[in-house]
C-alpha cells in the first residue's frame, strides 16, 4: 500500500475514532440518567408494591440494559479503531534495510 494511501486511511480512520469517542461520552451521560431513573423505579416499586410501578421500574431497566448495550458496542468500535491507527502507523515507520 503506497504512503499517500495509508496516509489517507489513516486520517479517516483517526476522524471515525474522534466520533466515535464523542459519541461515547454521550452514552456514558445517557447511561447515567437511565441508571438513576431506574434505580429511582426499583425503590417505587418497592415501597409501593403495585403491578404498575413493576412494569415502571421494569421498562426503565430495559432502557437501561440497552444503553449498557450500546456504549459496549462503541467501545468495541474505539478498540478495533485504535488497533486500525496502530496498524496503520506501524506501516507508515520505515523499514529497516535489510541488506
Amino acid at each position: 500500500m503506497s504512503r499517500s494511501l495509508i496516509e489517507r486511511r489513516l486520517r479517516e480512520v483517526t476522524g471515525r475514532l474522534q466520533r466515535a469517542r464523542s459519541e461515547l461520552v454521550v452514552l456514558d451521560e445517557q447511561l447515567e440518567f437511565f441508571s438513576e431513573a431506574a434505580a429511582e423505579a426499583r425503590i417505587r416499586a418497592l415501597v409501593s408494591e403495585t403491578p404498575l410501578a413493576d412494569r415502571e421500574h421494569a421498562e426503565a431497566q430495559k432502557h437501561a440494559d440497552a444503553m449498557v448495550r450500546s456504549r459496549a458496542a462503541v467501545a468495541a468500535s474505539i478498540s478495533e479503531l485504535e488497533r486500525s491507527v496502530d496498524d496503520l502507523l506501524g506501516r507508515l515507520e520505515p523499514q529497516p534495510d535489510r541488506s
